[in-house]
Protein backbone atom coordinates (compact mmCIF):
# COMPACT_ATOMS: atom_id res chain seq x y z
CA UNK A 1 0.00 0.00 0.00
CA UNK A 2 2.87 2.42 0.71
CA UNK A 3 3.89 3.20 -2.87
CA UNK A 4 3.22 5.81 -5.52
CA UNK A 5 -0.21 5.56 -7.11
CA UNK A 6 -1.80 3.65 -4.23
CA UNK A 7 -5.00 4.82 -2.51
CA UNK A 8 -5.35 5.14 1.26
CA UNK A 9 -8.09 6.38 3.56
CA UNK A 10 -6.86 9.26 5.69
CA UNK A 11 -8.12 11.62 8.38
CA UNK A 12 -6.57 15.09 8.35
CA UNK A 13 -5.44 16.22 11.81
CA UNK A 14 -3.25 19.29 11.28
CA UNK A 15 -1.94 21.89 8.81
CA UNK A 16 1.69 22.24 7.73
CA UNK A 17 3.54 25.56 7.64
CA UNK A 18 3.10 25.67 3.85
CA UNK A 19 -0.65 25.13 4.15
CA UNK A 20 -1.11 21.44 3.33
CA UNK A 21 -3.33 19.19 5.41
CA UNK A 22 -1.44 16.62 7.47
CA UNK A 23 -2.60 13.10 8.34
CA UNK A 24 -1.01 9.92 9.66
CA UNK A 25 -1.23 6.46 8.14
CA UNK A 26 0.47 3.59 9.99
CA UNK A 27 2.75 6.08 11.82
CA UNK A 28 3.76 7.74 8.57
CA UNK A 29 3.02 11.37 7.76
CA UNK A 30 1.02 12.26 4.64
CA UNK A 31 0.75 15.85 3.32
CA UNK A 32 -2.38 16.59 1.29
CA UNK A 33 -3.10 20.01 -0.30
CA UNK A 34 -6.66 21.42 -0.27
CA UNK A 35 -7.67 19.55 2.88
CA UNK A 36 -8.75 20.75 6.33
CA UNK A 37 -8.32 19.21 9.78
CA UNK A 38 -11.44 17.11 10.31
CA UNK A 39 -11.64 15.98 6.67
CA UNK A 40 -11.74 12.22 6.02
CA UNK A 41 -10.75 11.36 2.47
CA UNK A 42 -9.50 8.79 0.01
CA UNK A 43 -6.04 9.99 -0.95
CA UNK A 44 -3.80 8.92 -3.82
CA UNK A 45 -0.09 8.85 -2.97
CA UNK A 46 1.83 10.87 -5.56
CA UNK A 47 5.30 11.08 -3.92
CA UNK A 48 6.46 8.45 -1.44
CA UNK A 49 9.43 8.27 0.95
CA UNK A 50 9.97 5.71 3.76
CA UNK A 51 8.59 7.96 6.53
CA UNK A 52 6.33 10.41 4.70
CA UNK A 53 4.41 10.97 1.48
CA UNK A 54 2.55 13.62 -0.46
CA UNK A 55 -0.96 12.81 -1.52
CA UNK A 56 -3.79 14.09 -3.67
CA UNK A 57 -7.40 14.05 -2.56
CA UNK A 58 -9.48 11.70 -4.71
CA UNK A 59 -12.74 11.52 -2.76
CA UNK A 60 -13.95 13.47 0.24
CA UNK A 61 -15.70 10.99 2.53
CA UNK A 62 -16.47 13.37 5.39
CA UNK A 63 -16.19 17.17 5.41
CA UNK A 64 -14.49 19.08 8.19
CA UNK A 65 -16.71 21.57 10.07
CA UNK A 66 -14.04 24.15 9.16
CA UNK A 67 -14.41 23.59 5.41
CA UNK A 68 -16.17 26.38 3.43
CA UNK A 69 -17.02 27.01 -0.20
CA UNK A 70 -14.14 28.95 -1.82
CA UNK A 71 -14.94 32.49 -2.95
CA UNK A 72 -12.95 32.02 -6.17
CA UNK A 73 -13.88 29.94 -9.22
CA UNK A 74 -10.27 28.82 -9.81
CA UNK A 75 -9.40 28.13 -6.15
CA UNK A 76 -8.76 24.45 -6.93
CA UNK A 77 -6.19 25.36 -9.61
CA UNK A 78 -4.61 28.71 -8.76
CA UNK A 79 -1.50 28.69 -6.58
CA UNK A 80 -2.01 32.22 -5.26
CA UNK A 81 -3.99 31.15 -2.18
CA UNK A 82 -3.85 27.90 -0.22
CA UNK A 83 -6.70 28.33 2.27
CA UNK A 84 -9.78 29.72 0.49
CA UNK A 85 -11.54 26.47 1.44
CA UNK A 86 -10.91 27.00 5.19
CA UNK A 87 -13.12 29.03 7.53
CA UNK A 88 -11.30 32.28 8.34
CA UNK A 89 -11.55 32.00 12.13
CA UNK A 90 -9.96 28.57 11.90
CA UNK A 91 -7.21 30.01 9.69
CA UNK A 92 -6.36 32.41 12.53
CA UNK A 93 -6.27 29.57 15.06
CA UNK A 94 -4.06 27.50 12.76
CA UNK A 95 -1.61 30.37 12.28
CA UNK A 96 -1.31 31.03 16.00
CA UNK A 97 -0.71 27.30 16.50
CA UNK A 98 1.95 27.45 13.77
CA UNK A 99 3.77 30.22 15.68
CA UNK A 100 3.61 28.30 18.97
CA UNK A 101 4.83 25.09 17.34
CA UNK A 102 7.75 26.82 15.62
CA UNK A 103 8.89 28.54 18.80
CA UNK A 104 8.66 25.28 20.74
CA UNK A 105 10.20 22.94 18.18
CA UNK A 106 12.92 25.19 16.72
CA UNK A 107 13.36 27.84 19.40
CA UNK A 108 13.17 25.54 22.40
CA UNK A 109 10.68 27.77 24.25
CA UNK A 110 8.53 25.44 26.35
CA UNK A 111 5.65 27.88 26.84
CA UNK A 112 6.13 30.77 24.40
CA UNK A 113 4.07 33.85 25.40
CA UNK A 114 2.03 34.04 22.17
CA UNK A 115 -0.94 36.39 22.16
CA UNK A 116 -4.16 36.05 20.12
CA UNK A 117 -3.90 36.67 16.38
CA UNK A 118 -4.06 40.26 15.19
CA UNK A 119 -6.14 40.60 12.01
CA UNK A 120 -7.66 43.33 9.88
CA UNK A 121 -11.35 43.74 9.20
CA UNK A 122 -11.16 42.08 5.77
CA UNK A 123 -10.08 38.57 4.87
CA UNK A 124 -10.70 39.27 1.15
CA UNK A 125 -9.92 42.26 -1.06
CA UNK A 126 -7.00 43.33 1.14
CA UNK A 127 -3.89 43.17 -1.09
CA UNK A 128 -2.51 46.58 -2.05
CA UNK A 129 -0.05 45.11 -4.55
CA UNK A 130 -0.19 42.30 -7.12
CA UNK A 131 2.34 41.22 -9.74
CA UNK A 132 1.06 38.81 -12.37
CA UNK A 133 3.11 36.77 -14.85
CA UNK A 134 1.88 37.35 -18.40
CA UNK A 135 1.45 34.51 -20.88
CA UNK A 136 -0.43 33.30 -23.95
CA UNK A 137 -3.30 30.84 -24.19
CA UNK A 138 -3.24 28.01 -26.72
CA UNK A 139 -5.34 30.20 -29.00
CA UNK A 140 -2.94 33.16 -28.70
CA UNK A 141 -4.88 35.31 -26.20
CA UNK A 142 -2.90 37.36 -23.69
CA UNK A 143 -3.33 36.04 -20.16
CA UNK A 144 -2.27 37.18 -16.70
CA UNK A 145 -2.71 35.42 -13.39
CA UNK A 146 -0.96 33.12 -10.94
CA UNK A 147 0.67 29.79 -11.68
CA UNK A 148 -1.20 26.56 -11.06
CA UNK A 149 -0.18 24.82 -7.85
CA UNK A 150 3.21 23.10 -8.19
CA UNK A 151 3.55 24.04 -11.86
CA UNK A 152 4.38 26.80 -14.32
CA UNK A 153 0.96 26.56 -15.96
CA UNK A 154 -0.62 30.02 -15.90
CA UNK A 155 -4.17 30.33 -14.55
CA UNK A 156 -5.79 33.30 -16.26
CA UNK A 157 -7.60 35.76 -13.99
CA UNK A 158 -9.91 38.65 -14.81
CA UNK A 159 -10.43 39.42 -11.13
CA UNK A 160 -8.95 38.17 -7.89
CA UNK A 161 -10.84 37.97 -4.60
CA UNK A 162 -7.83 38.82 -2.41
CA UNK A 163 -6.61 41.90 -4.31
CA UNK A 164 -8.15 45.32 -3.69
CA UNK A 165 -11.30 45.20 -5.88
CA UNK A 166 -10.47 48.63 -7.33
CA UNK A 167 -7.65 46.93 -9.27
CA UNK A 168 -9.91 44.38 -11.01
CA UNK A 169 -10.82 46.53 -14.05
CA UNK A 170 -7.13 47.10 -14.79
CA UNK A 171 -6.34 43.39 -14.62
CA UNK A 172 -8.99 42.61 -17.24
CA UNK A 173 -8.54 45.56 -19.58
CA UNK A 174 -4.74 45.99 -19.67
CA UNK A 175 -4.44 42.44 -21.06
CA UNK A 176 -6.76 43.47 -23.90
CA UNK A 177 -4.59 46.51 -24.62
CA UNK A 178 -1.43 44.38 -24.74
CA UNK A 179 -3.26 42.09 -27.18
CA UNK A 180 -4.35 45.06 -29.29
CA UNK A 181 -0.78 46.33 -29.68
CA UNK A 182 0.58 42.89 -30.48
CA UNK A 183 3.39 43.22 -27.95
CA UNK A 184 5.24 39.94 -27.80
CA UNK A 185 4.82 37.95 -24.61
CA UNK A 186 7.99 36.77 -22.91
CA UNK A 187 8.82 33.06 -23.23
CA UNK A 188 10.85 31.89 -20.24
CA UNK A 189 11.98 28.69 -21.98
CA UNK A 190 13.83 30.33 -24.85
CA UNK A 191 14.23 33.84 -23.33
CA UNK A 192 12.44 35.59 -26.18
CA UNK A 193 9.58 38.09 -26.29
CA UNK A 194 8.97 41.33 -24.45
CA UNK A 195 6.25 41.57 -21.74
CA UNK A 196 7.01 39.51 -18.62
CA UNK A 197 4.80 40.75 -15.77
CA UNK A 198 1.97 43.15 -15.03
CA UNK A 199 2.25 44.97 -11.70
CA UNK A 200 -0.60 46.85 -10.03
CA UNK A 201 -0.41 48.81 -6.78
CA UNK A 202 -2.90 50.91 -4.82
CA UNK A 203 -2.83 53.18 -1.80
CA UNK A 204 -5.51 51.63 0.42
CA UNK A 205 -6.26 54.94 2.14
CA UNK A 206 -5.74 57.29 -0.82
CA UNK A 207 -6.96 55.16 -3.74
CA UNK A 208 -4.00 56.25 -5.89
CA UNK A 209 -2.75 53.54 -8.28
CA UNK A 210 0.42 52.63 -10.16
CA UNK A 211 0.61 50.37 -13.22
CA UNK A 212 3.94 48.74 -14.10
CA UNK A 213 4.94 46.57 -17.04
CA UNK A 214 8.02 44.40 -16.51
CA UNK A 215 9.67 43.89 -19.89
CA UNK A 216 12.79 42.37 -21.36
CA UNK A 217 13.72 45.45 -23.42
CA UNK A 218 12.83 49.14 -23.35
CA UNK A 219 11.52 49.28 -26.94
CA UNK A 220 7.72 48.92 -26.71
CA UNK A 221 5.90 50.21 -29.80
CA UNK A 222 3.19 52.74 -28.92
CA UNK A 223 3.77 52.56 -25.15
CA UNK A 224 3.72 56.33 -24.54
CA UNK A 225 0.35 56.84 -26.21
CA UNK A 226 -1.04 53.77 -24.45
CA UNK A 227 0.25 54.96 -21.08
CA UNK A 228 -1.50 58.29 -21.52
CA UNK A 229 -4.67 56.46 -22.53
CA UNK A 230 -4.50 54.44 -19.30
CA UNK A 231 -4.13 57.63 -17.25
CA UNK A 232 -7.16 59.12 -19.00
CA UNK A 233 -9.22 55.94 -18.59
CA UNK A 234 -8.53 55.35 -14.88
CA UNK A 235 -8.91 58.55 -12.82
CA UNK A 236 -7.14 57.02 -9.78
CA UNK A 237 -4.12 55.92 -11.82
CA UNK A 238 -1.32 58.41 -11.11
CA UNK A 239 1.60 56.77 -12.90
CA UNK A 240 2.64 54.22 -15.52
CA UNK A 241 6.09 52.68 -15.16
CA UNK A 242 8.23 50.24 -17.11
CA UNK A 243 10.77 48.01 -15.39
CA UNK A 244 13.43 46.24 -17.46
CA UNK A 245 14.46 42.72 -16.50
CA UNK A 246 16.84 41.24 -19.07
CA UNK A 247 17.98 38.34 -16.92
CA UNK A 248 17.03 34.69 -17.20
CA UNK A 249 15.69 34.59 -13.68
CA UNK A 250 12.67 33.98 -11.45
CA UNK A 251 13.11 37.44 -9.93
CA UNK A 252 10.25 39.67 -11.05
CA UNK A 253 11.85 43.11 -11.16
CA UNK A 254 15.07 44.19 -12.83
CA UNK A 255 17.30 46.93 -11.46
CA UNK A 256 15.91 49.91 -13.40
CA UNK A 257 12.39 51.34 -13.47
CA UNK A 258 11.34 54.27 -15.67
CA UNK A 259 8.21 56.35 -15.30
CA UNK A 260 6.74 56.98 -18.76
CA UNK A 261 3.51 58.79 -17.81
CA UNK A 262 2.33 60.57 -14.68
CA UNK A 263 4.51 60.17 -11.59
CA UNK A 264 6.76 57.32 -10.40
CA UNK A 265 5.06 56.88 -7.03
CA UNK A 266 1.69 56.80 -5.35
CA UNK A 267 0.86 58.61 -2.14
CA UNK A 268 -0.32 56.54 0.79
CA UNK A 269 -1.31 57.40 4.34
CA UNK A 270 0.20 55.05 6.91
CA UNK A 271 -0.06 55.50 10.68
CA UNK A 272 -1.02 59.14 10.17
CA UNK A 273 1.98 59.89 7.93
CA UNK A 274 2.28 60.39 4.19
CA UNK A 275 4.49 57.99 2.26
CA UNK A 276 5.58 57.97 -1.37
CA UNK A 277 5.60 54.36 -2.58
CA UNK A 278 7.17 53.41 -5.91
CA UNK A 279 6.44 50.45 -8.17
CA UNK A 280 9.26 48.27 -6.85
CA UNK A 281 9.29 49.52 -3.23
CA UNK A 282 8.76 47.01 -0.43
CA UNK A 283 5.61 47.98 1.45
CA UNK A 284 3.49 45.64 3.54
CA UNK A 285 0.75 43.97 1.46
CA UNK A 286 -2.03 44.45 4.03
CA UNK A 287 -1.87 48.10 5.04
CA UNK A 288 -4.44 48.00 7.84
CA UNK A 289 -2.94 44.99 9.63
CA UNK A 290 0.53 46.54 9.37
CA UNK A 291 -0.85 49.67 11.05
CA UNK A 292 -2.46 47.57 13.78
CA UNK A 293 0.83 45.74 14.45
CA UNK A 294 2.67 49.06 14.62
CA UNK A 295 0.17 50.33 17.20
CA UNK A 296 0.71 47.17 19.22
CA UNK A 297 4.49 47.63 19.09
CA UNK A 298 4.14 51.24 20.25
CA UNK A 299 1.88 50.18 23.11
CA UNK A 300 4.09 47.27 24.19
CA UNK A 301 7.21 49.46 24.19
CA UNK A 302 5.43 52.17 26.21
CA UNK A 303 7.57 54.86 24.58
CA UNK A 304 8.31 57.94 26.69
CA UNK A 305 9.90 60.14 24.03
CA UNK A 306 13.42 59.77 25.47
CA UNK A 307 14.48 56.53 23.77
CA UNK A 308 17.05 56.02 21.02
CA UNK A 309 15.72 53.39 18.60
CA UNK A 310 17.54 51.59 15.79
CA UNK A 311 15.50 50.05 12.97
CA UNK A 312 17.52 47.42 11.12
CA UNK A 313 16.28 46.46 7.62
CA UNK A 314 14.22 49.67 7.66
CA UNK A 315 13.20 49.88 3.99
CA UNK A 316 11.55 53.23 3.19
CA UNK A 317 11.03 53.99 6.88
CA UNK A 318 7.55 52.48 7.19
CA UNK A 319 8.11 51.65 10.87
CA UNK A 320 11.04 53.98 11.55
CA UNK A 321 9.20 57.22 10.90
CA UNK A 322 6.06 56.63 13.00
CA UNK A 323 8.30 55.43 15.86
CA UNK A 324 10.60 58.45 15.42
CA UNK A 325 7.69 60.69 16.35
CA UNK A 326 7.53 58.97 19.75
CA UNK A 327 11.26 58.67 20.50
CA UNK A 328 14.21 61.03 20.92
CA UNK A 329 16.04 59.64 17.92
CA UNK A 330 15.51 56.89 15.33
CA UNK A 331 18.26 55.37 13.20
CA UNK A 332 17.48 53.26 10.13
CA UNK A 333 19.78 50.77 8.40
CA UNK A 334 18.99 49.57 4.89
CA UNK A 335 20.95 47.80 2.15
CA UNK A 336 19.14 49.33 -0.85
CA UNK A 337 20.21 52.88 -1.66
CA UNK A 338 16.91 53.60 -3.43
CA UNK A 339 14.95 52.69 -0.31
CA UNK A 340 17.12 54.98 1.84
CA UNK A 341 16.53 57.78 -0.66
CA UNK A 342 12.78 57.23 -0.27
CA UNK A 343 13.07 57.02 3.52
CA UNK A 344 14.77 60.42 3.62
CA UNK A 345 12.13 61.84 1.28
CA UNK A 346 9.33 60.43 3.44
CA UNK A 347 10.94 61.93 6.55
CA UNK A 348 11.08 65.32 4.85
CA UNK A 349 7.46 65.03 3.68
CA UNK A 350 6.34 64.57 7.27
CA UNK A 351 8.65 67.11 8.87
CA UNK A 352 10.50 64.43 10.85
CA UNK A 353 14.00 65.62 11.70
CA UNK A 354 15.10 63.08 14.33
CA UNK A 355 15.41 60.12 11.93
CA UNK A 356 18.77 59.27 10.36
CA UNK A 357 19.21 56.62 7.66
CA UNK A 358 22.37 54.75 6.66
CA UNK A 359 22.93 52.71 3.50
CA UNK A 360 24.62 49.32 3.74
CA UNK A 361 24.35 45.75 4.99
CA UNK A 362 23.10 45.54 8.58
CA UNK A 363 25.88 43.09 9.52
CA UNK A 364 28.46 45.69 8.42
CA UNK A 365 26.79 48.84 9.78
CA UNK A 366 25.55 47.61 13.16
CA UNK A 367 28.97 47.03 14.82
CA UNK A 368 29.94 50.63 13.98
CA UNK A 369 26.94 52.33 15.58
CA UNK A 370 28.59 54.48 18.25
CA UNK A 371 25.52 55.68 20.14
CA UNK A 372 23.84 54.04 23.11
CA UNK A 373 20.70 52.25 21.94
CA UNK A 374 17.60 51.69 24.04
CA UNK A 375 15.64 49.64 21.51
CA UNK A 376 16.64 47.66 18.43
CA UNK A 377 13.92 46.79 15.93
CA UNK A 378 14.74 43.88 13.59
CA UNK A 379 12.61 43.29 10.48
CA UNK A 380 14.78 41.07 8.26
CA UNK A 381 13.82 39.23 5.06
CA UNK A 382 12.58 35.64 5.23
CA UNK A 383 16.08 34.21 5.69
CA UNK A 384 16.32 35.99 9.05
CA UNK A 385 19.34 37.78 10.53
CA UNK A 386 22.91 37.08 9.58
CA UNK A 387 24.63 35.25 12.43
CA UNK A 388 27.02 38.17 12.90
CA UNK A 389 24.05 40.50 13.57
CA UNK A 390 22.95 38.23 16.43
CA UNK A 391 26.52 38.13 17.79
CA UNK A 392 26.79 41.95 17.65
CA UNK A 393 23.54 42.35 19.58
CA UNK A 394 24.67 39.84 22.22
CA UNK A 395 27.84 41.88 22.68
CA UNK A 396 26.25 45.35 22.71
CA UNK A 397 23.27 44.23 24.85
CA UNK A 398 20.57 46.79 23.95
CA UNK A 399 17.97 46.75 26.75
CA UNK A 400 15.08 45.82 24.44
CA UNK A 401 14.77 44.10 21.06
CA UNK A 402 11.68 43.82 18.87
CA UNK A 403 11.95 41.20 16.13
CA UNK A 404 9.33 41.37 13.36
CA UNK A 405 9.37 38.30 11.11
CA UNK A 406 7.51 36.86 8.14
CA UNK A 407 9.00 33.36 8.59
CA UNK A 408 8.49 31.62 11.92
CA UNK A 409 11.30 29.09 11.44
CA UNK A 410 14.01 31.76 11.13
CA UNK A 411 12.40 33.86 13.88
CA UNK A 412 12.54 30.89 16.27
CA UNK A 413 16.14 30.12 15.28
CA UNK A 414 17.31 33.71 15.91
CA UNK A 415 15.34 34.11 19.16
CA UNK A 416 16.98 30.95 20.49
CA UNK A 417 20.42 32.43 19.79
CA UNK A 418 19.55 35.78 21.37
CA UNK A 419 18.15 34.12 24.51
CA UNK A 420 21.03 31.66 24.85
CA UNK A 421 22.46 31.44 28.39
CA UNK A 422 19.54 33.52 29.64
CA UNK A 423 20.91 36.78 28.17
CA UNK A 424 17.48 37.90 26.90
CA UNK A 425 13.99 36.91 28.00
CA UNK A 426 11.17 36.47 25.51
CA UNK A 427 8.35 38.48 27.08
CA UNK A 428 5.69 38.57 24.36
CA UNK A 429 5.00 37.33 20.83
CA UNK A 430 2.26 39.01 18.82
CA UNK A 431 1.24 37.11 15.65
CA UNK A 432 -0.51 39.04 12.87
CA UNK A 433 -2.32 37.96 9.72
CA UNK A 434 -0.81 39.93 6.84
CA UNK A 435 -1.84 37.30 4.25
CA UNK A 436 -5.40 35.96 4.79
CA UNK A 437 -6.29 32.87 2.71
CA UNK A 438 -2.64 31.75 2.73
CA UNK A 439 -0.47 29.87 5.23
CA UNK A 440 1.86 32.85 5.73
CA UNK A 441 1.97 34.43 9.18
CA UNK A 442 3.82 37.46 10.58
CA UNK A 443 4.87 37.91 14.20
CA UNK A 444 6.51 40.50 16.44
CA UNK A 445 8.61 39.12 19.30
CA UNK A 446 9.65 41.26 22.27
CA UNK A 447 12.90 40.60 24.14
CA UNK A 448 14.14 42.23 27.32
CA UNK A 449 17.71 42.07 28.62
CA UNK A 450 17.41 39.68 31.57
CA UNK A 451 19.37 41.90 33.99
CA UNK A 452 16.56 44.47 33.67
CA UNK A 453 13.83 42.08 34.80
Amino acid sequence: MWKQGEFIELEIADLSDIGDGVGRWNDRVVFVPDTVPGDRAVVRLVYVKPSYARGQIEQLLEKSPHRVRPSCIVADKCGGCQWLHIDYQYQLEAKRHQVIQGLQRIGGFAQPPVGPMLSGSQCLGYRNKVTYPVGLSRTGLVQAGYYQKSSHQLINLNQCPVQDPRLNPLLLEVKQDIQKHGWQIYNEHNHTGLVRHLGLRIGRHTGEMLLTLVVKDWSIPGIYDQAQEWLDRYPQLVGVCVNRNRERTNAIFGEETRCIAGVSYLKEQFAGLEFHVRADTFFQIYTETAEALLLFIESELNLQGKEVLLDAYCGIGTLTLPLAKKTRQAVGLELQAEAVEQANLNAKLNGIENAIFHTGAVEELLPNIDISLDIVLLDPPRKGCDRSVIETLRKSKPPRIVYVSCKIATLARDLKLLCEDGLYTLTRVQPADFFPQTAHVEAAAFLTLSTLL
